[in-house]
Protein backbone atom coordinates (compact mmCIF):
# COMPACT_ATOMS: atom_id res chain seq x y z
CA UNK A 1 0.00 0.00 0.00
CA UNK A 2 1.94 3.16 -1.18
CA UNK A 3 1.11 6.64 0.70
CA UNK A 4 -0.54 9.11 -1.06
CA UNK A 5 -0.67 13.05 -0.50
CA UNK A 6 -3.65 13.68 1.51
CA UNK A 7 -6.23 17.07 0.56
CA UNK A 8 -7.98 18.92 2.13
CA UNK A 9 -11.18 17.80 3.21
CA UNK A 10 -12.80 21.57 4.22
CA UNK A 11 -16.11 21.59 2.51
CA UNK A 12 -16.83 18.49 1.73
CA UNK A 13 -19.95 17.04 2.59
CA UNK A 14 -19.78 13.75 4.79
CA UNK A 15 -22.87 11.55 6.41
CA UNK A 16 -21.58 9.60 9.33
CA UNK A 17 -23.87 6.47 10.30
CA UNK A 18 -24.01 5.46 14.24
CA UNK A 19 -22.30 8.69 15.11
CA UNK A 20 -23.67 8.96 17.95
CA UNK A 21 -21.38 7.01 20.08
CA UNK A 22 -18.65 4.69 19.36
CA UNK A 23 -16.14 4.81 16.30
CA UNK A 24 -18.67 6.79 14.60
CA UNK A 25 -18.46 9.46 16.71
CA UNK A 26 -14.72 9.63 16.76
CA UNK A 27 -15.22 9.56 12.91
CA UNK A 28 -17.34 12.58 12.93
CA UNK A 29 -15.29 14.37 15.41
CA UNK A 30 -12.31 13.93 13.45
CA UNK A 31 -13.54 14.73 10.07
CA UNK A 32 -15.01 17.92 11.37
CA UNK A 33 -12.29 19.16 12.90
CA UNK A 34 -10.35 18.78 9.53
CA UNK A 35 -13.56 21.32 8.07
CA UNK A 36 -15.88 19.08 6.46
CA UNK A 37 -19.21 19.60 7.18
CA UNK A 38 -20.88 16.15 8.80
CA UNK A 39 -24.26 14.75 9.02
CA UNK A 40 -24.30 13.39 12.46
CA UNK A 41 -27.07 10.08 11.98
CA UNK A 42 -28.23 7.54 14.28
CA UNK A 43 -31.31 6.50 16.08
CA UNK A 44 -30.14 8.12 19.12
CA UNK A 45 -31.90 11.60 20.25
CA UNK A 46 -32.31 10.93 23.55
CA UNK A 47 -29.94 8.99 26.63
CA UNK A 48 -30.50 5.71 26.67
CA UNK A 49 -28.72 2.52 28.08
CA UNK A 50 -25.72 3.31 26.45
CA UNK A 51 -23.72 7.19 26.48
CA UNK A 52 -24.20 9.73 23.42
CA UNK A 53 -26.91 11.20 21.29
CA UNK A 54 -26.87 12.72 17.69
CA UNK A 55 -27.21 15.97 19.32
CA UNK A 56 -24.20 15.73 21.61
CA UNK A 57 -21.94 15.11 19.02
CA UNK A 58 -23.34 17.68 16.77
CA UNK A 59 -23.00 20.13 19.75
CA UNK A 60 -19.34 18.73 20.23
CA UNK A 61 -17.99 19.49 16.99
CA UNK A 62 -19.55 22.78 17.10
CA UNK A 63 -18.34 24.07 20.28
CA UNK A 64 -14.24 22.83 18.59
CA UNK A 65 -15.39 25.45 15.24
CA UNK A 66 -16.92 22.77 13.08
CA UNK A 67 -19.92 22.31 10.90
CA UNK A 68 -22.71 19.56 11.70
CA UNK A 69 -26.07 18.64 11.29
CA UNK A 70 -27.62 15.92 13.44
CA UNK A 71 -30.44 13.94 11.62
CA UNK A 72 -32.39 11.29 13.27
CA UNK A 73 -32.35 7.79 11.31
CA UNK A 74 -33.36 4.16 11.79
CA UNK A 75 -30.98 2.12 9.66
CA UNK A 76 -33.08 -0.82 9.42
CA UNK A 77 -36.25 1.69 7.78
CA UNK A 78 -35.99 2.85 4.41
CA UNK A 79 -38.13 5.21 4.08
CA UNK A 80 -35.76 6.83 7.02
CA UNK A 81 -32.37 6.27 4.83
CA UNK A 82 -34.53 8.79 2.10
CA UNK A 83 -35.00 11.20 4.35
CA UNK A 84 -31.68 11.01 5.73
CA UNK A 85 -29.98 11.26 1.74
CA UNK A 86 -32.64 13.82 0.97
CA UNK A 87 -32.30 16.29 4.21
CA UNK A 88 -28.47 16.14 3.88
CA UNK A 89 -28.95 17.06 0.04
CA UNK A 90 -31.54 20.19 0.50
CA UNK A 91 -29.40 21.81 3.31
CA UNK A 92 -25.68 21.56 2.15
CA UNK A 93 -26.48 20.98 -1.30
CA UNK A 94 -23.82 17.94 -2.08
CA UNK A 95 -22.81 14.58 -0.59
CA UNK A 96 -19.43 13.97 -0.81
CA UNK A 97 -18.14 11.38 1.47
CA UNK A 98 -20.67 8.18 2.93
CA UNK A 99 -19.01 6.31 5.88
CA UNK A 100 -21.45 3.73 6.63
CA UNK A 101 -20.37 3.37 10.21
CA UNK A 102 -23.43 2.05 11.69
CA UNK A 103 -23.65 -2.10 12.68
CA UNK A 104 -25.72 -4.12 15.24
CA UNK A 105 -26.04 -7.24 17.16
CA UNK A 106 -28.15 -8.39 20.04
CA UNK A 107 -26.68 -8.97 22.87
CA UNK A 108 -28.98 -12.09 23.28
CA UNK A 109 -27.64 -13.30 19.82
CA UNK A 110 -24.02 -12.70 20.01
CA UNK A 111 -23.36 -15.99 21.96
CA UNK A 112 -26.60 -17.93 21.50
CA UNK A 113 -26.61 -21.38 19.76
CA UNK A 114 -27.45 -21.03 16.21
CA UNK A 115 -30.84 -23.24 16.86
CA UNK A 116 -31.68 -20.55 19.26
CA UNK A 117 -31.37 -17.43 17.27
CA UNK A 118 -34.36 -15.72 16.39
CA UNK A 119 -35.25 -15.24 12.97
CA UNK A 120 -36.03 -11.42 13.62
CA UNK A 121 -32.80 -10.87 15.52
CA UNK A 122 -31.08 -12.22 12.72
CA UNK A 123 -32.95 -9.79 9.51
CA UNK A 124 -32.63 -6.84 11.50
CA UNK A 125 -28.98 -7.14 12.10
CA UNK A 126 -28.84 -7.71 8.14
CA UNK A 127 -31.36 -4.88 7.56
CA UNK A 128 -28.97 -2.80 9.98
CA UNK A 129 -25.50 -4.15 8.38
CA UNK A 130 -26.15 -5.04 5.12
CA UNK A 131 -29.16 -3.32 3.34
CA UNK A 132 -28.68 0.05 4.94
CA UNK A 133 -25.14 0.46 3.15
CA UNK A 134 -26.68 -1.10 0.12
CA UNK A 135 -29.43 1.43 -0.23
CA UNK A 136 -27.29 4.32 0.59
CA UNK A 137 -25.25 3.86 -1.96
CA UNK A 138 -27.79 3.50 -4.27
CA UNK A 139 -28.92 7.21 -3.02
CA UNK A 140 -25.98 8.70 -2.98
CA UNK A 141 -24.34 7.33 -5.67
CA UNK A 142 -26.04 9.38 -8.46
CA UNK A 143 -25.24 12.80 -6.22
CA UNK A 144 -21.80 12.06 -6.28
CA UNK A 145 -21.49 11.17 -10.06
CA UNK A 146 -23.21 14.53 -10.82
CA UNK A 147 -20.88 16.61 -8.48
CA UNK A 148 -17.82 14.59 -10.13
CA UNK A 149 -17.54 11.88 -7.82
CA UNK A 150 -17.10 10.53 -4.17
CA UNK A 151 -16.43 8.19 -1.64
CA UNK A 152 -18.17 5.26 0.50
CA UNK A 153 -16.04 3.76 3.14
CA UNK A 154 -17.91 1.02 5.11
CA UNK A 155 -16.65 0.36 8.74
CA UNK A 156 -16.74 -4.19 8.54
CA UNK A 157 -14.91 -6.11 11.05
CA UNK A 158 -12.30 -8.88 11.37
CA UNK A 159 -14.81 -11.56 12.61
CA UNK A 160 -15.79 -11.26 8.75
CA UNK A 161 -12.13 -13.24 8.08
CA UNK A 162 -13.00 -16.59 6.07
CA UNK A 163 -11.02 -19.51 6.80
CA UNK A 164 -11.49 -21.69 3.66
CA UNK A 165 -8.87 -24.59 3.79
CA UNK A 166 -8.96 -27.45 6.56
CA UNK A 167 -5.77 -27.58 8.14
CA UNK A 168 -6.38 -23.43 8.89
CA UNK A 169 -8.01 -22.15 12.60
CA UNK A 170 -11.15 -20.84 13.18
CA UNK A 171 -11.25 -17.35 14.36
CA UNK A 172 -10.31 -17.75 17.72
CA UNK A 173 -11.22 -14.92 20.23
CA UNK A 174 -8.88 -11.87 20.19
CA UNK A 175 -9.28 -11.40 24.01
CA UNK A 176 -8.62 -14.05 26.47
CA UNK A 177 -11.97 -16.08 26.84
CA UNK A 178 -14.08 -13.25 25.63
CA UNK A 179 -16.52 -15.26 23.06
CA UNK A 180 -16.75 -14.14 20.12
CA UNK A 181 -19.36 -16.36 17.84
CA UNK A 182 -22.56 -14.15 16.72
CA UNK A 183 -23.89 -15.91 12.98
CA UNK A 184 -25.98 -12.94 12.15
CA UNK A 185 -23.66 -10.12 12.40
CA UNK A 186 -20.12 -12.16 11.78
CA UNK A 187 -22.22 -13.49 8.02
CA UNK A 188 -23.27 -9.65 7.99
CA UNK A 189 -20.20 -8.27 7.80
CA UNK A 190 -18.75 -10.28 5.28
CA UNK A 191 -21.02 -9.75 3.51
CA UNK A 192 -20.58 -5.82 3.45
CA UNK A 193 -17.12 -6.86 2.59
CA UNK A 194 -18.44 -8.61 -1.05
CA UNK A 195 -20.92 -5.85 -1.65
CA UNK A 196 -18.06 -3.17 -1.58
CA UNK A 197 -15.31 -5.92 -3.75
CA UNK A 198 -18.68 -6.77 -6.39
CA UNK A 199 -19.45 -2.78 -6.87
CA UNK A 200 -16.24 -1.28 -7.06
CA UNK A 201 -15.82 -1.58 -10.43
CA UNK A 202 -19.29 -0.36 -11.64
CA UNK A 203 -18.88 3.08 -9.23
CA UNK A 204 -15.56 3.54 -10.40
CA UNK A 205 -17.08 4.21 -13.80
CA UNK A 206 -19.05 7.50 -11.70
CA UNK A 207 -15.74 8.34 -9.85
CA UNK A 208 -16.69 6.83 -7.15
CA UNK A 209 -14.83 4.89 -4.30
CA UNK A 210 -15.70 2.01 -2.29
CA UNK A 211 -13.39 0.97 0.72
CA UNK A 212 -13.53 -1.30 3.28
CA UNK A 213 -12.07 -0.64 6.57
CA UNK A 214 -11.71 -2.84 9.21
CA UNK A 215 -11.32 -1.75 13.14
CA UNK A 216 -9.93 -4.09 14.82
CA UNK A 217 -11.37 -4.60 18.29
CA UNK A 218 -12.07 -1.64 19.33
CA UNK A 219 -12.58 0.02 22.34
CA UNK A 220 -16.00 1.59 21.79
CA UNK A 221 -18.07 2.34 25.00
CA UNK A 222 -19.82 -1.28 24.35
CA UNK A 223 -17.01 -3.34 24.00
CA UNK A 224 -15.19 -1.91 26.77
CA UNK A 225 -18.78 -2.60 28.69
CA UNK A 226 -18.81 -6.44 27.62
CA UNK A 227 -14.93 -7.26 28.21
CA UNK A 228 -14.96 -5.32 31.86
CA UNK A 229 -17.85 -7.10 32.36
CA UNK A 230 -16.54 -10.41 31.61
CA UNK A 231 -13.50 -9.70 33.94
CA UNK A 232 -11.25 -9.48 31.03
CA UNK A 233 -8.51 -7.14 30.32
CA UNK A 234 -9.04 -4.35 28.09
CA UNK A 235 -5.87 -2.96 27.62
CA UNK A 236 -5.16 -4.43 24.29
CA UNK A 237 -8.21 -3.43 23.04
CA UNK A 238 -7.83 -1.03 19.82
CA UNK A 239 -8.05 2.72 20.37
CA UNK A 240 -11.36 4.35 18.31
CA UNK A 241 -8.75 6.81 17.07
CA UNK A 242 -7.29 4.17 14.87
CA UNK A 243 -10.04 3.50 12.77
CA UNK A 244 -10.97 7.13 12.49
CA UNK A 245 -7.63 8.03 11.53
CA UNK A 246 -7.50 5.56 9.00
CA UNK A 247 -11.84 6.95 7.44
CA UNK A 248 -9.90 10.58 7.78
CA UNK A 249 -6.55 9.13 5.63
CA UNK A 250 -9.41 7.30 2.81
CA UNK A 251 -11.31 10.71 2.91
CA UNK A 252 -8.62 12.84 2.11
CA UNK A 253 -6.22 10.90 -0.30
CA UNK A 254 -5.61 12.19 -3.45
CA UNK A 255 -6.40 9.20 -5.75
CA UNK A 256 -8.69 7.02 -3.63
CA UNK A 257 -9.67 4.82 -6.56
CA UNK A 258 -6.23 3.03 -6.09
CA UNK A 259 -7.54 1.74 -2.94
CA UNK A 260 -11.39 0.84 -4.50
CA UNK A 261 -13.01 -2.42 -3.79
CA UNK A 262 -10.62 -3.12 -0.98
CA UNK A 263 -10.39 -3.69 2.73
CA UNK A 264 -7.70 -2.43 4.98
CA UNK A 265 -6.92 -3.51 8.81
CA UNK A 266 -6.80 -0.22 10.08
CA UNK A 267 -3.86 -0.42 12.85
CA UNK A 268 -1.44 -1.97 10.25
CA UNK A 269 -2.25 0.11 7.24
CA UNK A 270 -1.67 2.76 9.57
CA UNK A 271 1.57 1.32 10.82
CA UNK A 272 2.43 0.58 6.63
CA UNK A 273 1.71 4.27 5.88
CA UNK A 274 3.89 5.71 8.63
CA UNK A 275 0.58 7.61 10.09
CA UNK A 276 -0.43 8.40 13.75
CA UNK A 277 -3.71 8.72 15.47
CA UNK A 278 -4.82 11.48 17.38
CA UNK A 279 -5.59 11.10 20.60
CA UNK A 280 -6.68 14.43 21.66
CA UNK A 281 -9.82 15.01 23.12
CA UNK A 282 -11.63 15.67 20.30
Amino acid sequence: MDKQNELSVAGKVVIVTGASRGIGRVIALALAKQGARVVVTARSVSAGDQPGTIGETVNKIKANGGVALAIEADMAKEADLKKLVQRTYEHFGAVDILVNNAGVTHQKSWSSPLLEIPRSDWEYQYAVNVHAPFTLTQLVAPIMEANGGGRIINITAGCAEVYRLPEEQPFREAIGDFRLAAPAYFSSKRALDRFSNVVAAELSRMNIAIIGVMPGLTASELTVKNVQTAGLDDSSLVPMEVPARMVAYFASCENPLEYTGRLFWAERELKVLGLEPEYNEL
